[in-house]
């Protein structure tokens, strides 16, 4: 048991130590990355086994049942989807993510086996059990209320991440004070704990993203169809630029003419040749077609143009004395009007709101 024990302790360290230039290294992309979280993810299941193996944790055990030194292998899921999160693999992204949240989910009721979470964190996870696809760690339809409780718990991961790189900073204090380490060791847990609950919801919110993406095609349709030039070349037929040797259509095929000048299917004869190559070197715009004064003409023609208006307008034209019809009705329409004044007063319309 004591041979297991230190075996697991010291692949346990190996891990520690992976893990460590994991989150030392900036290269995500790189080859060296990569290798080292391939290594750090099969340096934690192998802890996992020998944990099993021995039984280090058992459900029927409570907290204070468990040895200072072995807390920290409560942590061996978390950071086995911690890792798994790191995989550059964009065609296992959705199997990486699905393969995470399993080891979160066995993580959280692990540390629930042994009344570890606090209230608001049980809490939590009873809302991710009965709606993991939509889970929030703020999940209220008040904006202010959201707002307020993301503050709160941003808060407290700072608090613990404090509390951890004190104590990190003072190895002193953990020496030989076992309750010092054993507080370490739980707030670690704790602060991973909050990592856990946003983990599960970014992954919740990338495998809704993911399940609305298009099916992709079977590999056979990702290929590319080959150019009807390249196909032709390996055919053997020359290439050429003519527009009745090109594959268009099934219907448009073949020459013109057979060798006896005989048509091959239907084409139109015009007499344009010389107007058409006129028109391939002119302008991309619309020139003009007339000049403003030839409008401005053919708009008056049409009586698209109203004249008249201005000062002008209010100089009245000079009656010629000698046309007497005119003057005639002139006097006519002076004595109609003057007739209409006096039947209608001024003020005698609108009599129905008189007091």
């Amino acid at each position: 048991m004591a041979e297991v024990d230190r075996s697991l302790r010291s692949v346990f360290e190996d891990a520690e130590t992976k893990r460590s230039s994991i989150e030392n290294s900036y290269d995500s992309n790189s080859s060296t990355f990569q290798d080292n979280v391939r290594s750090a993810l099969q340096l934690y299941e192998q802890c996992l086994q020998i944990a099993d193996r021995i039984s280090l944790f058992s459900p029927n055990e409570t907290l204070e049942d468990i040895n200072t030194a072995d807390l920290q292998y409560l942590l061996l899921n978390y950071r086995l989807a911690d890792i798994v999160l790191r995989l550059n693999n964009l065609s296992q992204r959705k199997a990486n993510l699905q393969q995470a949240q399993a080891r979160y989910e066995r993580y959280l009721k692990q540390l629930d086996s042994y009344d570890i979470l606090p209230k608001t964190d049980a809490a939590l996870l009873e809302q991710y059990q009965d709606a993991p696809t939509t889970f929030s760690t703020a999940s209220t339809s008040d904006p202010a209320a959201r707002r307020d409780a993301k503050i709160r718990r941003f808060k407290e991961e700072k608090a613990l991440k404090q509390k951890l790189e004190y104590m990190r900073r003072n190895p002193t204090v953990l020496h030989n004070d076992d309750s010092a380490y054993r507080e370490l060791q739980l707030t670690e847990i704790a602060y991973c704990t909050h990592q856990t609950f946003q983990s599960l919801e970014s992954i919740g919110q990338e495998l809704h993203i993911l399940s609305l993406a298009p099916p992709s095609p079977p590999p056979e349709y990702q290929q590319r169809a080959p150019d009807t030039r390249e196909r032709d070349s390996r055919l053997g037929a020359p290439y050429s630029e003519r527009l009745d040797s090109s594959h268009l259509s099934a219907g448009m095929r073949g020459p013109l003419l057979d060798p006896k000048g005989k048509p091959l299917r239907p084409f139109t004869l015009t007499s344009k040749r010389q107007e058409l190559r006129g028109g391939v070197f002119r302008p991309d715009h619309n020139l003009p077609t007339m000049s403003i004064d030839e409008y401005l003409d053919e708009e008056r023609k049409r009586g698209g143009m109203i004249e008249g208006g201005g000062p002008q307008s209010g100089i009245k034209p000079q009656v010629d004395e000698d046309d007497y019809e005119l003057a005639d009705r002139e006097t006519m329409k002076a004595r109609e009007w003057d007739e209409y004044v006096e039947a209608n007063p001024k003020g005698s319309g609108n009599t129905l709101n008189r007091g």
